[in-house]
């Protein structure tokens, strides 16, 4: 999900073949996703640009709502459904950490 975000922040202009060999990447993930591409513009009666500008401000707000699962070792896994920009990873004597800072426990 990362790799898409990335891609939707760092280019002005979505390219599908370019979209497709930098985040999907696998042959076989490619094409799954045009067949489910071509599935939806069939069954929803639409066309689906293959290109077009990508708007920052819509890319900034969406990306807020994506969940992402940050994994550590075996045994750790942790969700994260808001602003990354409030977890901070580090590195001390005991090893590397994460620090999470938050507005209200609920």
């Amino acid at each position: 999900m990362n790799k898409s975000i990335n891609f939707f922040k760092e280019k002005e202009k979505f390219d599908f073949d370019e979209f497709a060999n930098e985040v999907l990447e696998d042959k076989n993930v490619i094409e799954s996703f045009s067949n489910f591409k071509s599935d939806y513009e069939n069954e929803m009666q639409v066309s689906i640009s293959e290109d077009f500008a990508i708007n920052e401000s819509a890319v900034k707000k969406q990306s807020r709502g994506f969940k992402s699962v940050i994994k550590l070792d075996k045994n750790f896994h942790i969700y994260v459904h808001g602003d990354r920009k409030k977890i901070e990873t580090g590195q001390d004597e005991k090893g590397k950490y994460y620090r999470l800072y938050f507005d209200e426990e609920k």
